[in-house]
């Protein structure tokens, strides 16, 4: 569900920002507005984004090879990786570096200011809707969580990302429509250019936000306390086993790795033992069906184990 659902969010973003991106720099080439600027420059950095998210999702579908024998899952953590990294930094570092060199020259209004006031407001309605799709794919697979935990805790990197990406895209836009809206008033740039600084340190402020998030999962994060609560009871469940210990990784987002250590009795023969681990390791997929690589050592139980 998390694989289908990013993905259907990535698609709602991308046609969104495509349609904006154009609109943002037909009014920046009228209006002379460096906000409008660094929004396009904002919106394009986003459909690339979602762009590298969707090429990374078919890049781990791959099958498994002798080199990686453990497939591909974490391709989409080095695209969303990049994403945040790259293309976040770049757009934020151009709004700073276009603020900046407004900053030189605020002595005169916009050409048209209208035009920017009614793209931006076109561009929060289109962005909402954006946003709005997001929002209910995150819900269907975040449960109980708040959103700062689902964010944290999530082990698919694209609906963490596409939600950072509308929610900074919408406070971008409000900064935009600020500063051009204050320009027109006072005819005064000075507001126009700092509205751009502020959508600046905003991008850097996500990328940086996502770039630690998805450090985490390349680096290669355990199951969720539920999904190792639920492995542990499939272990114990016919009572045979006494868990000695358990580690779990993520290979990919919906691909998990489980190696436990078991304690049976010295009296168990070769076949009992087999048919337990055997046994073990089709609870586990039933209770956690991203369990795909399952790894289970037997060793002589111990008294007080």
């Amino acid at each position: 569900m998390s694989a289908e659902g990013g993905t259907k969010a990535i698609v709602a973003a991308l046609a969104a920002n495509t349609g904006i991106a154009i609109s943002k720099f037909v009014a920046a080439a009228i209006t002379g507005s460096a906000s409008m600027l660094a929004e396009g420059v904002h919106s394009v950095a986003d459909a690339a984004n979602q762009v590298l998210l969707l090429i990374g999702g078919k890049a781990s579908r791959k099958a498994a090879s002798p080199a990686h024998p453990f497939g591909y899952g974490r391709e989409r953590y080095i695209y969303a990786f990049i994403v945040s990294i790259v293309l976040f930094s770049i757009g934020g570092v151009y709004a700073l570096y276009e603020g900046w060199h407004k900053l030189q020259d605020t002595g005169h209004g916009l050409e048209s200011p209208l035009v920017a006031v009614v793209v931006l407001l076109v561009a929060i309605t289109l962005e909402s809707f954006s946003l709005r799709t997001a929002v209910k794919e995150s819900n269907a697979v975040r449960g109980k969580q708040s959103w700062v935990q689902f964010i944290k805790g999530s082990r698919s990197p694209e609906l963490p990302v596409i939600l950072l990406e509308d929610i900074g895209a919408l406070v971008g836009l409000v900064l935009a429509l600020l500063g051009v809206g204050l320009t027109w008033i006072t005819h005064n740039g000075l507001f126009d250019a700092l509205g751009t600084m502020s959508i600046g340190v905003l991008l850097v402020c996500i990328a940086v936000v996502l770039a630690i998030e998805i450090r985490s999962m390349l680096i290669g994060e355990s199951a969720t306390a539920e999904d190792i609560a639920a492995i542990e009871g499939a272990i114990k469940q016919d009572g045979t086993s006494a868990l000695i210990h358990l580690k779990t990784l993520h290979v990919g987002p919906d691909e998990l790795l489980v190696a436990a250590k078991v304690g049976i009795d010295r009296s168990e023969t070769g076949a009992q033992v087999a048919a337990e681990i055997d046994a073990a390791e089709a609870r586990i997929r039933a209770a956690v069906p991203k369990a795909k690589l399952i790894y289970i050592e037997p060793d002589i139980r111990r008294t007080g184990a």
